[in-house]
Protein backbone atom coordinates (compact mmCIF):
# COMPACT_ATOMS: atom_id res chain seq x y z
CA UNK A 1 0.00 0.00 0.00
CA UNK A 2 1.38 3.44 -0.96
CA UNK A 3 1.76 6.39 1.40
CA UNK A 4 -1.23 8.07 -0.30
CA UNK A 5 -3.33 4.96 0.27
CA UNK A 6 -2.22 4.92 3.91
CA UNK A 7 -3.38 8.53 4.31
CA UNK A 8 -6.72 7.77 2.68
CA UNK A 9 -7.24 4.82 5.00
CA UNK A 10 -6.24 6.89 8.03
CA UNK A 11 -8.69 9.62 7.03
CA UNK A 12 -11.57 7.17 6.69
CA UNK A 13 -10.68 5.61 10.05
CA UNK A 14 -10.71 9.07 11.66
CA UNK A 15 -14.23 9.80 10.42
CA UNK A 16 -16.89 8.38 12.69
CA UNK A 17 -19.43 6.34 10.68
CA UNK A 18 -22.17 8.22 12.52
CA UNK A 19 -20.77 11.53 11.24
CA UNK A 20 -20.69 10.35 7.64
CA UNK A 21 -24.23 8.98 7.98
CA UNK A 22 -25.38 12.29 9.45
CA UNK A 23 -24.12 14.12 6.37
CA UNK A 24 -26.72 12.23 4.32
CA UNK A 25 -29.42 14.02 6.30
CA UNK A 26 -28.35 17.40 4.85
CA UNK A 27 -29.99 17.60 1.41
CA UNK A 28 -28.87 21.18 0.67
CA UNK A 29 -25.42 20.94 2.26
CA UNK A 30 -22.57 19.35 0.31
CA UNK A 31 -20.10 17.22 2.28
CA UNK A 32 -16.83 15.63 1.24
CA UNK A 33 -13.66 14.24 2.80
CA UNK A 34 -10.41 14.42 0.86
CA UNK A 35 -7.11 12.66 1.44
CA UNK A 36 -3.83 14.57 1.34
CA UNK A 37 -3.33 13.65 -2.32
CA UNK A 38 -6.61 15.30 -3.26
CA UNK A 39 -8.71 12.16 -3.72
CA UNK A 40 -12.30 12.15 -2.48
CA UNK A 41 -12.77 9.35 0.05
CA UNK A 42 -16.28 10.21 1.29
CA UNK A 43 -19.09 12.33 -0.20
CA UNK A 44 -22.81 12.75 0.33
CA UNK A 45 -25.53 12.74 -2.32
CA UNK A 46 -25.71 16.54 -2.40
CA UNK A 47 -22.03 16.61 -3.36
CA UNK A 48 -22.52 13.94 -6.03
CA UNK A 49 -25.30 16.02 -7.59
CA UNK A 50 -22.98 19.01 -7.62
CA UNK A 51 -20.46 17.13 -9.75
CA UNK A 52 -23.03 16.06 -12.31
CA UNK A 53 -22.18 12.40 -11.79
CA UNK A 54 -24.85 9.79 -11.09
CA UNK A 55 -23.35 7.89 -8.20
CA UNK A 56 -20.81 8.10 -5.41
CA UNK A 57 -18.91 5.27 -7.06
CA UNK A 58 -18.09 7.60 -9.96
CA UNK A 59 -16.82 10.32 -7.57
CA UNK A 60 -14.84 8.45 -4.92
CA UNK A 61 -11.14 8.14 -5.70
CA UNK A 62 -11.19 11.04 -8.13
CA UNK A 63 -9.81 14.57 -7.70
CA UNK A 64 -11.25 18.04 -8.20
CA UNK A 65 -9.63 18.37 -11.64
CA UNK A 66 -11.52 15.24 -12.75
CA UNK A 67 -14.91 16.60 -11.73
CA UNK A 68 -14.96 20.39 -12.01
CA UNK A 69 -14.08 23.07 -14.54
CA UNK A 70 -10.49 24.28 -14.33
CA UNK A 71 -11.02 27.60 -12.45
CA UNK A 72 -12.99 25.91 -9.68
CA UNK A 73 -10.68 22.90 -9.47
CA UNK A 74 -7.65 25.18 -9.18
CA UNK A 75 -9.34 27.21 -6.45
CA UNK A 76 -10.31 24.09 -4.51
CA UNK A 77 -6.77 22.72 -4.77
CA UNK A 78 -5.29 26.01 -3.55
CA UNK A 79 -7.67 26.05 -0.57
CA UNK A 80 -6.80 22.43 0.24
CA UNK A 81 -3.07 23.14 0.14
CA UNK A 82 -3.53 25.95 2.65
CA UNK A 83 -5.56 23.83 5.06
CA UNK A 84 -3.22 20.83 4.80
CA UNK A 85 -0.02 22.89 5.06
CA UNK A 86 -1.09 25.08 7.97
CA UNK A 87 -3.47 22.74 9.78
CA UNK A 88 -5.84 25.68 10.15
CA UNK A 89 -9.51 25.76 9.08
CA UNK A 90 -10.79 27.74 6.13
CA UNK A 91 -14.20 29.20 6.90
CA UNK A 92 -17.09 30.64 4.91
CA UNK A 93 -15.50 30.85 1.47
CA UNK A 94 -18.11 32.30 -0.90
CA UNK A 95 -18.94 30.40 -4.10
CA UNK A 96 -21.53 30.71 -6.87
CA UNK A 97 -22.45 27.10 -7.64
CA UNK A 98 -24.86 25.72 -10.21
CA UNK A 99 -27.53 23.63 -8.56
CA UNK A 100 -29.10 20.62 -10.31
CA UNK A 101 -31.07 21.97 -13.25
CA UNK A 102 -28.52 24.68 -13.99
CA UNK A 103 -29.82 27.32 -11.56
CA UNK A 104 -26.96 29.21 -9.90
CA UNK A 105 -26.92 29.75 -6.15
CA UNK A 106 -24.57 31.07 -3.50
CA UNK A 107 -22.87 28.70 -1.09
CA UNK A 108 -20.47 29.20 1.82
CA UNK A 109 -17.78 26.53 2.21
CA UNK A 110 -15.79 25.58 5.28
CA UNK A 111 -12.82 23.19 5.30
CA UNK A 112 -11.32 21.62 8.42
CA UNK A 113 -8.14 19.55 8.73
CA UNK A 114 -8.48 15.97 10.03
CA UNK A 115 -5.70 14.60 12.26
CA UNK A 116 -4.76 11.05 13.17
CA UNK A 117 -1.87 10.32 15.48
CA UNK A 118 -0.99 14.01 15.51
CA UNK A 119 -0.57 14.23 11.73
CA UNK A 120 -2.93 15.87 9.23
CA UNK A 121 -4.28 13.03 7.07
CA UNK A 122 -6.84 14.95 5.06
CA UNK A 123 -9.70 17.39 5.37
CA UNK A 124 -13.47 17.57 5.49
CA UNK A 125 -15.53 20.20 3.70
CA UNK A 126 -19.09 21.49 4.03
CA UNK A 127 -20.76 23.84 1.54
CA UNK A 128 -24.11 25.17 2.70
CA UNK A 129 -26.76 26.60 0.40
CA UNK A 130 -27.21 30.22 1.44
CA UNK A 131 -30.79 30.47 0.20
CA UNK A 132 -31.72 28.60 3.40
CA UNK A 133 -30.09 31.35 5.47
CA UNK A 134 -32.18 34.24 4.17
CA UNK A 135 -35.48 35.22 5.72
CA UNK A 136 -37.66 37.99 7.05
CA UNK A 137 -38.22 39.49 10.44
CA UNK A 138 -36.95 42.45 12.36
CA UNK A 139 -33.27 41.81 11.66
CA UNK A 140 -33.83 41.88 7.90
CA UNK A 141 -35.71 45.15 8.28
CA UNK A 142 -32.84 46.56 10.32
CA UNK A 143 -30.48 45.75 7.46
CA UNK A 144 -32.60 47.33 4.75
CA UNK A 145 -30.45 50.47 4.58
CA UNK A 146 -27.32 48.32 4.47
CA UNK A 147 -28.61 46.30 1.52
CA UNK A 148 -29.73 49.46 -0.26
CA UNK A 149 -26.29 51.01 0.22
CA UNK A 150 -24.58 47.86 -1.10
CA UNK A 151 -26.68 47.92 -4.28
CA UNK A 152 -26.35 51.69 -4.71
CA UNK A 153 -22.55 51.45 -4.53
CA UNK A 154 -21.79 48.42 -6.71
CA UNK A 155 -19.25 50.45 -8.70
CA UNK A 156 -17.72 51.91 -5.53
CA UNK A 157 -18.12 49.20 -2.86
CA UNK A 158 -18.70 50.56 0.65
CA UNK A 159 -16.44 49.59 3.53
CA UNK A 160 -17.65 47.66 6.56
CA UNK A 161 -17.43 50.88 8.57
CA UNK A 162 -19.71 52.64 6.08
CA UNK A 163 -22.18 49.76 6.21
CA UNK A 164 -22.17 49.84 10.01
CA UNK A 165 -22.82 53.59 9.96
CA UNK A 166 -25.79 53.04 7.65
CA UNK A 167 -27.14 50.44 10.09
CA UNK A 168 -26.51 52.69 13.08
CA UNK A 169 -24.36 50.14 14.89
CA UNK A 170 -20.75 49.08 15.37
CA UNK A 171 -18.95 46.92 12.77
CA UNK A 172 -18.98 44.00 15.24
CA UNK A 173 -22.75 44.23 15.74
CA UNK A 174 -23.28 44.57 12.00
CA UNK A 175 -21.17 41.47 11.34
CA UNK A 176 -23.33 39.44 13.73
CA UNK A 177 -26.56 40.65 12.15
CA UNK A 178 -25.41 40.02 8.58
CA UNK A 179 -24.19 36.53 9.48
CA UNK A 180 -27.48 35.61 11.14
CA UNK A 181 -29.60 36.83 8.23
CA UNK A 182 -27.46 36.05 5.19
CA UNK A 183 -24.94 33.52 6.47
CA UNK A 184 -22.16 35.81 5.27
CA UNK A 185 -19.65 38.32 6.52
CA UNK A 186 -20.37 41.92 5.40
CA UNK A 187 -17.52 41.89 2.87
CA UNK A 188 -18.88 38.68 1.39
CA UNK A 189 -22.34 40.24 1.13
CA UNK A 190 -20.85 43.12 -0.84
CA UNK A 191 -18.91 40.79 -3.14
CA UNK A 192 -21.97 38.62 -3.69
CA UNK A 193 -24.03 41.65 -4.78
CA UNK A 194 -21.27 42.78 -7.16
CA UNK A 195 -20.93 39.36 -8.77
CA UNK A 196 -24.71 38.93 -9.01
CA UNK A 197 -24.89 42.26 -10.85
CA UNK A 198 -22.04 41.18 -13.11
CA UNK A 199 -23.96 38.02 -14.03
CA UNK A 200 -27.01 40.13 -14.94
CA UNK A 201 -24.94 42.44 -17.14
CA UNK A 202 -23.17 39.54 -18.79
CA UNK A 203 -26.30 37.54 -19.54
CA UNK A 204 -28.82 40.26 -20.41
CA UNK A 205 -26.76 43.01 -22.08
CA UNK A 206 -23.94 43.43 -24.58
CA UNK A 207 -21.96 45.67 -22.23
CA UNK A 208 -18.22 45.22 -22.93
CA UNK A 209 -16.38 43.21 -20.27
CA UNK A 210 -14.18 46.18 -19.31
CA UNK A 211 -17.31 48.24 -18.62
CA UNK A 212 -18.87 45.41 -16.63
CA UNK A 213 -15.71 45.36 -14.51
CA UNK A 214 -15.99 49.10 -13.78
CA UNK A 215 -19.73 48.87 -13.11
CA UNK A 216 -19.14 46.22 -10.47
CA UNK A 217 -16.29 47.93 -8.67
CA UNK A 218 -13.21 46.17 -10.04
CA UNK A 219 -9.94 47.95 -10.74
CA UNK A 220 -9.65 46.53 -14.23
CA UNK A 221 -10.86 43.71 -16.46
CA UNK A 222 -8.11 41.21 -15.47
CA UNK A 223 -8.90 41.57 -11.74
CA UNK A 224 -12.61 41.19 -12.52
CA UNK A 225 -11.97 38.08 -14.60
CA UNK A 226 -9.81 36.49 -11.89
CA UNK A 227 -12.32 37.12 -9.12
CA UNK A 228 -15.33 36.10 -11.21
CA UNK A 229 -13.70 32.84 -12.32
CA UNK A 230 -12.51 32.01 -8.80
CA UNK A 231 -16.02 32.32 -7.39
CA UNK A 232 -18.14 30.98 -10.25
CA UNK A 233 -15.93 28.43 -12.01
CA UNK A 234 -16.10 30.18 -15.37
CA UNK A 235 -14.74 33.38 -16.90
CA UNK A 236 -17.07 36.31 -17.63
CA UNK A 237 -16.82 35.54 -21.35
CA UNK A 238 -17.73 31.90 -20.76
CA UNK A 239 -20.70 33.02 -18.68
CA UNK A 240 -21.91 35.26 -21.51
CA UNK A 241 -21.45 32.60 -24.16
CA UNK A 242 -23.31 30.02 -22.08
CA UNK A 243 -26.26 32.41 -21.70
CA UNK A 244 -26.43 32.87 -25.48
CA UNK A 245 -26.59 29.12 -26.22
Amino acid sequence: MSADDDNAAALLAALAPELVALMEELPTTMFCAKATDGRYVAVNDAFVRRTGERSRRRVLGRRAADLFVAPLAERYDEQDRRVLATGRPLRDELELIRRPGGVAGWYASTKLPVRAGGAVVGLVSLSRDLRTQEGGGDEVASLREVVELVHARLADPPSVAELAAAAGCSPAVLTGRVRRVFGLAPRQLVLRARLDHAVVLLTTTATPLAEVAVATGFYDQPSFTRTFAAHTGETPLECRRRALR
